[in-house]
């Protein structure tokens, strides 16, 4: 399964955080539909403050660019992601209008032996 990782950065404001955390500890059934829907297999989201690192396995055929066109027709998903952005701000290298920037892997233990 491929992996992709990604970050955001929360408005640094401690009432704001413990809204977004709560949001997501009842995501709406609408979002988790569109996520499993698109191919996603597991989604995690890591806070450390106000830095969000999200971690996605996907399945074979999925496209971010479908995921994109499919949450672009999805009234709830773009209600869900107008809410979000009150808490969101784009990292600064982001470019404009981009939420969340994919990473780049810089290491893998995996990749550095051979198990014996």
């Amino acid at each position: 399964m491929k992996r992709y990782c990604m970050a955001l950065d929360l408005v640094d404001d401690p009432q704001l955080i413990a809204e977004y955390d709560a949001y997501h500890k009842a995501i709406w059934p609408e979002i988790v539909n569109a996520i499993a829907t698109a191919g996603i297999a597991e989604m995690e989201i890591y806070r450390a403050g106000n830095r969000l690192f999200m971690i996605m396995e996907v399945t074979e055929g999925f496209s971010m660019q479908a995921k994109a066109a499919s949450d672009a027709a999805n009234p709830k998903v773009q209600e869900w992601e107008s809410l979000m952005w009150k808490y969101q701000q784009a990292l600064p290298i982001a470019d404009a209008g981009e939420k969340w920037v994919m990473m780049n892997c810089i290491f893998s233990l995996r990749d550095q032996f051979t198990p014996q």
